[in-house]
């Protein structure tokens, strides 16, 4: 049985007061919890304050994003050995808003991969389609592009060693989520992506889902057999919806 695994992406919000009181809030939610690993991205600036807040609970720490690069002369960018020096157990790779917003391209996020594995981080690596993709009926062949690029870069043994979210852009931050067979319909193809390749690793890996999970919806997604957790983005700034949602799991 693969273990459940939440994780809560903060996007670029929080502060010191407000951080405080989310995961103090949080850890008291959280008591009652067992058999579920939490992790919560806070951003960089806010990385250390947060591992101090965490320390001795079970939530773990994440971080939204890393360099590709090791280190070097390169203004602006946080390297996987920084993040892990402060603490930081998961790094996002790939996410949609990089990948849309940023121009992050499938190489890039394949570098980022590898990165992340040398560290000794656990990457999550978000993969999903769009809107028009999905109408188009091609949402199957971005998936598979996209995590082929990591396969190609790392090798299909290596993809056990990190964690992969599917994420519909379309469903982000719209209010709109796929309906559980949907969810299923991708996370399955996925799985199959990868048996295809390596029987052992498809039944390791964990598959997150990662569009607009909420308290009321995440118990039937996380009851799809290839479903092993969340990725969640607004209701992880909510302490008692972030705790409803880590329970439903």
């Amino acid at each position: 049985m693969r273990e459940k695994l939440i994780i809560g992406n903060w996007k670029m919000n929080g502060s010191d007061a407000a951080n405080a009181e989310l995961v103090q809030g949080l850890v008291a939610e959280i008591t009652d919890i067992e058999g579920v690993r939490i992790a919560i991205c806070p951003p960089f600036p806010y990385l250390a304050q947060v591992r101090g807040l965490i320390a001795g609970t079970m939530i773990r720490l994440g971080a939204q994003n890393l360099s590709d690069r090791a280190e070097g002369a390169f203004t602006g960018e946080v390297g996987a050995a920084m993040l892990a020096d402060l603490g930081c157990t998961f790094v996002l790779v790939g996410h949609s808003e990089r990948r849309s917003l940023y121009g992050e391209s499938d190489a890039v996020v394949a570098d980022k991969f590898a990165a992340a594995l040398q560290a000794g981080l656990t990457p999550v690596l978000c993969v999903g389609e769009t809107g028009d993709e999905r109408r188009e009926g091609t949402t199957h062949g971005v998936i598979a592009r996209q995590l082929q690029a990591v396969v190609d870069k790392v090798g299909v043994s290596k993809i056990a060693k990190g964690v992969i979210a599917y994420e519909p852009v379309w469903a982000i931050g719209t209010g709109e989520t796929a309906s559980p067979d949907q969810a299923q319909e991708v996370h399955q193809a996925l799985r199959q992506l990868l048996a295809a390749q390596d029987h052992s690793v498809a039944d390791a890996v964990q598959l997150l889902y990662g569009g607009s999970v909420r308290a009321d919806n995440a118990a039937e997604l996380f009851a799809q057999p290839d479903i092993d957790g969340g990725l969640i983005g607004g209701a992880s700034l909510s302490a008692a919806t972030f705790a409803s949602i880590c329970r439903s799991a």
